[in-house]
C-alpha cells in the first residue's frame, strides 16, 4: 500500500509540471504534488516596470505601469528598488485632454503623479530592458538613470511588462517609426537562466500582458529556476484592452493588469500566495485565459513576499 501511495504522489508530481510547462494551470495540483517553498533569509525585493510601447492610442500600457509603481511603492518597496521603462509621450501628448495626468480605471486617481522615470524615449529598448533586468551596468553606461537591478542570490526580483505580443516576441517602441523593436522569447529566457547561473536572485515573478504572451515561456521556461511567470493571455490569443473613455478618446487599461493592481490596491497585508492571487485574477479576466509558467512551488509563497 505504501509503495502505491509513493506511485501516486509522483505520478501527481509529473502531472502538475505537465500542466504548467504547457501554460494550463490546474486549481488544486500544488497541494497535491508540492510542500511551500522555505523563504531565504533577509534579502530584499528589486522591481522592473516596463511599458514597451508609445503613441497615444497606446495610452493603457504607460497608464499599466504607472497604476503598477503606485502600488508597489504604496506597499513599502522604496523608489530605489524600482526601475520604471516607459517612452513617456502620453501625459503631455496633444491628444491628452487632461494633461500632465494618466488615469487606468474610471473615476480613477492620477496614477502619473510622482512616478519616476528612469528610462524614456529610445532608450525603452529590448537592449536596455535586458540589460536592466541583469545587472548589466556597462550596457546602459550613460544611457538614463543607468540604474540597473542590483539584486544578489537572497533577493526576489518582480518584473511587470505591458504592450502588445506575436508569437514568441514582446514589441517595444518603434525603430524609424516604421518597424517596432522586438524582444524575443529566446533572448528572455537566455538572460533568466544567466541570471540564475549567476545567482541574481533567490526568485524571480514576471507578470506579462501582451497578447499571446504565453508564447514567451511555453516550452521554454524550466521549471527548476525558481521562475514564476503570469501571462494575461494562452500562447494562441489576444490579451484584451478595457475602459474606454470618450473624454479622451481611449482605452485606460487592459483588463488582466487592471484585475492585477485593483486587486492590489490599498489591500492591507495578507498571507495570499501568488497562486491565490492568479486565481482570482484568473476568475475575473474572461476575455483571455490567464496562465502560469515555471517553478510552481514559486506560486506557494505570499504575494506579498514580490509586491510589498
Amino acid at each position: 500500500m505504501a509503495k502505491g501511495k509513493e506511485l501516486a504522489a509522483v505520478f501527481l508530481l509529473l502531472l502538475a509540471l505537465l500542466g504548467l510547462s504547457k501554460g494550463i494551470p490546474s486549481s488544486d495540483f500544488f497541494d497535491a504534488a508540492l510542500s511551500p517553498m522555505d523563504p531565504p533569509q533577509g534579502g530584499k525585493i528589486w522591481v522592473l516596470l516596463a511599458a514597451g510601447s508609445s503613441g497615444y492610442m497606446n495610452y493603457r500600457h504607460q497608464a499599466d505601469v504607472c497604476h503598477a509603481y503606485q502600488v508597489i511603492h504604496g506597499h513599502g518597496i522604496p523608489q530605489e528598488q524600482i526601475i520604471v521603462m516607459m517612452y513617456d509621450d502620453i501625459a503631455k501628448s496633444f491628444f491628452n485632454t487632461r494633461k500632465g495626468q494618466l488615469f487606468n480605471e474610471p473615476n480613477g486617481p492620477d496614477v502619473y503623479k510622482g512616478v519616476p522615470k528612469d528610462y524614456t524615449g529610445k532608450h525603452v529598448s529590448p537592449k536596455n530592458f535586458l540589460a536592466v533586468l541583469s545587472g548589466d551596468t556597462e550596457t546602459v553606461r550613460g544611457v538614463g538613470s543607468g540604474r540597473v537591478i542590483e539584486s544578489g542570490p537572497n533577493d526576489k526580483v518582480l518584473v511587470y511588462f505591458t504592450d502588445h505580443g506575436a508569437p514568441g516576441m514582446l514589441m517595444f517602441p518603434y525603430s524609424h517609426k516604421v518597424f517596432p523593436n522586438k524582444l524575443y522569447a529566446k533572448d528572455l529566457i537566455k538572460t533568466i537562466e544567466g541570471m540564475h547561473a549567476a545567482q541574481r536572485f533567490h526568485n524571480l515573478l514576471l507578470y506579462v500582458e501582451a497578447c499571446e504572451s504565453g508564447s514567451m515561456f511555453n516550452g521554454l521556461l524550466r521549471n527548476d529556476l525558481g521562475v514564476l511567470a503570469v501571462t494575461a493571455s494562452t500562447p494562441y490569443e489576444s490579451s484584451m484592452a478595457c475602459y474606454y473613455n470618450n473624454t479622451l478618446g481611449t482605452y485606460l487599461g487592459d483588463c488582466f493588469s487592471n484585475h492585477l493592481w485593483e486587486h492590489e490596491d490599498g489591500k492591507p497585508p495578507m498571507t495570499e500566495t501568488v497562486r491565490e492571487q492568479f486565481h482570482q485574477i484568473k476568475t475575473h479576466t474572461n476575455s483571455s485565459h490567464s496562465c502560469l509558467y515555471g517553478d510552481a512551488a514559486v506560486a506557494t509563497l505570499p504575494a506579498d513576499a514580490f509586491l510589498g
